[in-house]
């Protein structure tokens, strides 16, 4: 089982002058987000928030303007102090260490991506990489050296010596991705760090970051509003409403079992052809009744793409397989409700 690196347990997030006033009236009387704001002139940013993001993991959080994405992000790092409930990175309550030691954190083991990268114009873009090692007295040959091995993992070798206003809005976001990962940070929190740019240069940066989170092993928290990117990066993603997580899932959950019609909405114009699995939609092999002698067969990872691919070929079910076995079957109307989504057949 994978390591947990990060757990938030029963998170609140209230604000205003009387929070504590209206996390003790939610807890005692069950009171809601329309009361907390009536009777006590407060805002519930976050409401009961629960998860844990293993090691490794691209956890995305994903919900419309205003939904608590970015305020329940900022736990993490604390950044934002939580009303009620813990967060623990690796085992540790960050509600209960030093100033000291949260400094620490910040500085060695979370890196943070902003969508507004704010870097410092006067400065090479190997400086504004290096920057947090010299703010921790990292002599200037190493973190000039550890910079440099970060541009490399971003695809900016040759580009040190330029200023930031002499590269693209794309080359400025991997600059910002190299600077965070400068320090070789245990987990990263992206904050929309791909939201203004171009579609293409957006997709390409997408593919980029995945792959190398998967090369170095990085525990990624990345909030967007974009179910296409949370889709598209995601081993697992969280949508948000008015402070709740309404659903915590893969992708292929998220899209085949949206937990209500808020997220059925969010789901309803994505492709499924890469997205679904054959296990999502194959029957038991003993439901078909009927000779599979020559049928064609897919792994149970296949996609819809493939397996509409084979499915063309033949008018019997598709076979699908695991680890060598016949484990079910695939069917044309069975094929079209997965293609459908979210639909029993």
């Amino acid at each position: 089982m994978s390591e947990t690196v990060v757990k938030v347990t029963d998170v609140w997030k209230i604000f205003g002058a009387r929070a504590e006033e209206a996390m003790a009236a939610v807890k005692s009387k069950g009171i809601g987000k329309p009361e907390v704001l009536s009777e006590f002139q407060c805002v519930v940013g976050v409401q009961n928030a629960n998860f844990e993001v293993a090691r490794g993991e691209i956890f995305c959080i994903m919900g419309l303007s205003g939904s608590g994405k970015s305020t329940l992000v900022r736990h993490i790092n604390r950044l934002i102090e939580p009303t009620a409930g813990k967060i623990e990175i690796l085992g540790q309550d960050v509600s209960t260490i030093s100033e000291k030691e949260l400094r620490r954190i910040r500085a060695q083991q979370i890196g943070m991506v902003f969508q507004h990268m704010a870097l410092m114009p006067h400065r090479s873009v190997r400086d504004n990489v290096a920057y947090p090692l010299e703010i921790r007295k990292v002599s200037k040959s190493k973190r000039w050296a550890v910079s440099d091995h970060a541009l490399g993992l971003v695809d900016l070798t040759g580009y040190e010596d330029r200023l930031p206003r002499e590269l693209s809005g794309g080359m400025q976001q991997r600059v910002g991705i190299a600077r965070a990962l400068a320090s070789d940070p245990e987990i990263l929190l992206m904050d929309e760090p791909f939201s203004a740019l171009d579609p293409l240069i957006r997709l390409q940066l997408q593919d980029q970051f995945k792959a190398l989170v998967a090369q170095l092993k990085k525990t990624t928290l990345f909030i967007t509003h974009d179910l296409d990117e949370a889709i598209r990066i995601g081993h697992r993603i969280a949508i948000m409403k008015d402070g709740v997580i309404v659903q915590i899932g893969t992708p292929e959950q998220i899209v085949m079992e949206p937990a209500d019609d808020y997220v059925r909405e969010f789901v309803q114009g994505i492709s499924k052809l890469k997205l679904v699995k054959a296990h999502s939609i194959m029957q038991p092999l003993e439901s078909h009744t009927g000779s599979l002698d020559g049928a064609l067969r897919a792994d149970h990872s296949a996609d819809l793409d493939q397996l509409i691919d084979l499915a063309v070929q033949t008018d019997q079910p598709v076979v699908i397989t695991e680890d060598g076995s016949d484990v079910g079957v695939v069917t044309k109307p069975r094929l079209l409700r997965g293609i459908q989504g979210g639909k029993d057949e």
